[in-house]
């Protein structure tokens, strides 16, 4: 019987130009298991892409800062210390770099993040000073309270679902993805993953992107026949 999944967004179900893989949407819809989203954006991201692919909404959002699971909606981490902080950056001639709109951050619940192009050094030096960390996943920093992980998030999804972690097959691309490999059964870094997923996962795609997780997904599907 195929496995249930949790899988990243970004540089996993995505092109190499950041898009959503159109076959994502062949794939999941009928994956005879469940499907979890697990993430580094904010909450209504992953609870749209269920939303378009018309699967349940079974999310783990902002790097398990927030867990949602057919309904069951919880939070971890601490919003307000991140925005004390960014306003300590911001007084100190720090950007986020997402404009005046900042839909990056509009809807964040747990957790601020900033573009890669803000001042990297200045944000861990404000970090430090408001006792939080600075995770870089490749596509922003992100600005969260210490010991919210993804693997957390799995754990939960596990519990509200009445499964084992170790049946889950978890695909990532990003050091944000490490807690959940550690959680999951069996995990899988595509081609394109960075070099702490890639230490990290069980196994390692040959092809990058959406390319490498499809594969993983085509080699589930025939080992269950």
């Amino acid at each position: 019987m195929a496995p249930p999944l949790a899988l990243d967004i970004d540089g996993t179900l995505t092109t190499p130009t950041h898009q959503i893989d159109p076959r994502v949407f062949e794939q999941l819809p009928d994956w005879p298991a469940p499907v979890v989203i697990a993430t580094g954006k904010s909450f209504p991201y992953p609870i749209a892409l269920c939303h378009f692919l018309g699967i349940p909404e079974r999310v783990i959002a902002e790097n398990g800062g927030v867990v949602c699971v057919d309904d069951q909606l919880s939070f971890q981490g601490d919003r307000s210390t991140a925005e004390a902080a960014i306003d300590r950056f911001e007084t100190k001639g720090g950007d986020l770099g997402w404009g005046e709109a900042d839909t990056t951050n509009r809807w964040r619940e747990t957790e601020i993040a900033a573009s890669l192009d803000a001042d990297e050094e200045l944000l861990r030096s404000v970090a430090d000073e408001f006792g939080l960390e600075v995770v870089d996943t490749g596509y922003a920093y992100h600005l969260k309270t210490p010991g919210v992980e993804k693997g957390d998030g799995l754990r939960a999804v596990t519990e509200q679902l009445d499964l084992d972690p170790s049946e889950f097959v978890a695909i990532g691309d990003s050091i944000n993805d490490v807690s959940m490999f550690g959680v999951a059964g069996e995990s899988y870094a595509v081609a394109n993953a960075d070099d702490r997923a890639l230490a990290a996962a069980d196994t390692v795609t040959e092809a990058s992107y959406f390319d490498g997780t499809l594969s993983v997904l085509e080699s589930l599907v025939a080992d269950d026949y």
